[in-house]
C-alpha cells in the first residue's frame, strides 16, 4: 500500500497548535510537582537510565495489558493509548545520538576551514573528512564561517505527527499481529546555543508531553509519567539537531567518521560514514540488569548534492533479569532511519525543513525453556516538518538551559 503524503499525515489541527503556545515563550522547567505519587515515581526513575525506561514503557504498552484490548473492537481499546503515545515519546521524542560532540579545542570553528595533515591515516578516515567538507560547503557552512557570520543560537519550531504500528509477536509456533495504527498531531520548540547547550519541548495532542535538555554538562529528560532523570555517560547532542537542522553540529559528529563506501539511497547514489560509541562510553550507559552493547549511526551523504539525505543508527541493549528458577536474557534493539529532504537557505545556511523517521523496536533472546521463546517486532514512525527556524536570537542567554533544580543539585552534590 502506498505511503500517505507528508501533507495528509501532517493535516493541521488547531488545539496542538493552541497548546504549543506557551512553548514559545521560551524554555522553562523548574515547576512544582502536583502529586505526591509523582513526586516518588520521579525519585524512582530519576535513577534509571533512558534505555531502561523505554523498555519499561515498552514492557507496560505491549505485555501487561491483556492483548484482546488490541482488537480494535473493544471499547476498552482507547485505555491502553496513553501507554502507545508515551512508547512512542519514548523512542521518537528526543533520543540522543550515540556519541558526544568533539570539544571546541578538538573541532574548532577555524578547524573547518583548514586541512588537517592527513598523512599516514587510513584510506577510510582520509575519505570521511572529504566528504565532510562536501558537505559543509554544499550546506553554506564554509562560507559563513569565512565571513566570519558566527551563528551563535537557534530556534526552531516544527509540526509532527507519530503513528505506532501494529506489533507482531512471534512464537515457535506462530506469529501474531496485536494493535492497529494509532497516531496523533503535534508540535515542538527547539532551542540551541554553544557549547552543547540545548532544549526541546515536544507536545502530542491530548497533553502529552516531553521536555528535555542540556546545558553542556548534564542531559536530561523530563515527562509527567516518569518525572526527572538524567542521562548516563558522556554528554551527547539531541538526535534531532543533527537532523539537517544544524550542518556544524552534524559535521562535528562525523569528524572521525569511516567512509564504509557507496549505497544508493531512492534516487541519490550516496557515500555512507560511519560513527560509533566505543566501549567505554558503552560501559558508562549500561546499568543494572541493562547492559548496552553497541550503538552505531550510519550518515548517507548524496555523492550529487553534499547533503545528508538519510541518518539511521542502531542501539542493541541486553537485559538479565533474575528469578529463583531460572535466568532469562532478553535483547532489544532500537534502529530508527530518517529521511531528509526540502533543503532550504536560512540566512546562507542550507536547512532541512522536512523529513521521516521510522523507528523499529525489537525484541529477541532465550526465555526460560524452548516452549516460551518469544520474540517481538514493533515499528513507529513521525513525520516532521520545520515551520520556523531563527539564527541569534536576542535576549537567550545560559540561564535558559538550567536543569530542574533536583537534577541540578543532585549532579553537584558532593
Amino acid at each position: 500500500m502506498e505511503d500517505p503524503d507528508l501533507e495528509t499525515l501532517l493535516g493541521t489541527t488547531t488545539s496542538t497548535h493552541d497548546q504549543v503556545t506557551s512553548l514559545l515563550l521560551g524554555p522553562n522547567y523548574n515547576k512544582n510537582k502536583q502529586h505526591k505519587a509523582e513526586e516518588e515515581e520521579e525519585e524512582e526513575s530519576s535513577s534509571s537510565s533512558w534505555d531502561q525506561l523505554i523498555i519499561r514503557a515498552w514492557r507496560k504498552g505491549f505485555s501487561v495489558v491483556p492483548i484482546s484490548l488490541y482488537g480494535g473492537a473493544s471499547p476498552a481499546a482507547k485505555n491502553i493509548r496513553p501507554d502507545l503515545m508515551r512508547l512512542l515519546l519514548g523512542v521518537l521524542g528526543c533520543p540522543l545520538a550515540p556519541i558526544p560532540l568533539l570539544l571546541d579545542d578538538d573541532c574548532s570553528s577555524s578547524s573547518f576551514l583548514h586541512r588537517p595533515d592527513l598523512h599516514g591515516i587510513p584510506i577510510e578516515a582520509s575519505s570521511a573528512y572529504y566528504i565532510i567538507q562536501q558537505y559543509l560547503a554544499a550546506t553554506g557552512c564554509l562560507k559563513v564561517e569565512e565571513n566570519s557570520m558566527k551563528k551563535k543560537n537557534m530556534y526552531a519550531a516544527g509540526s509532527l505527527k507519530m503513528v505506532c504500528y501494529e506489533t507482531e509477536i512471534a512464537t515457535r509456533k506462530s506469529v501474531k499481529r496485536v494493535g492497529n495504527r494509532i497516531g496523533d498531531n503535534g508540535c515542538f520548540v527547539l532551542w540551541q546555543m554553544s557549547p552543547g547547550m540545548w532544549s526541546i519541548e515536544l507536545v502530542i495532542a491530548g497533553g502529552n508531553k516531553v521536555v528535555a535538555g542540556s546545558n553542556g554538562k548534564i542531559v536530561w529528560r523530563h515527562t509527567p509519567w516518569l518525572g526527572t532523570h538524567a542521562a548516563k555517560g558522556p554528554r551527547r547532542p539531541l538526535r534531532r539537531i543533527i537532523q539537517g537542522l544544524d550542518p556544524k553540529s552534524t559535521a562535528n559528529l562525523f569528524a572521525k567518521a569511516q567512509c564504509l563506501g557507496e549505497k544508493r539511497i531512492g534516487d541519490e547514489d550516496c557515500f555512507v560514514l560511519k560513527v560509533a560509541s566505543d566501549r567505554a562510553d558503552v560501559m558508562e550507559r549500561s546499568e543494572g540488569a541493562a547492559e548496552v552493547i553497541r550503538h552505531v549511526l550510519y550518515g548517507y551523504f548524496s555523492q550529487k548534492s553534499g547533503l545528508l539525505i538519510y541518518l539511521e543508527d542502531s542501539h542493541l541493549t541486553r537485559v538479565q533479569t533474575s528469578a529463583e528458577t531460572n535466568t532469562t536474557v532478553v535483547y532489544w534493539e532500537t534502529t530508527i532511519g530518517t529521511s531528509m529532504g526540502d533543503y532550504r537557505d536560512v540566512d546562507g545556511v542550507l536547512i532541512s525543513h522536512q523529513g521521516r523517521s521510522v523507528a523499529t523496536l525489537f525484541r529477541f533472546g532465550e526465555a526460560s525453556t524452548m516452549t516460551n521463546m518469544k520474540n517481538s517486532r514493533t515499528r513507529m514512525e513521525e513525520v516532521w516538518r520545520i515551520d520556523d527556524v531563527m539564527y541569534n536570537v536576542p535576549g537567550l542567554s545560559v540561564d535558559y538551559f538550567i536543569p530542574p533544580s533536583d537534577i541540578f543539585n543532585a549532579a553537584h552534590s558532593p
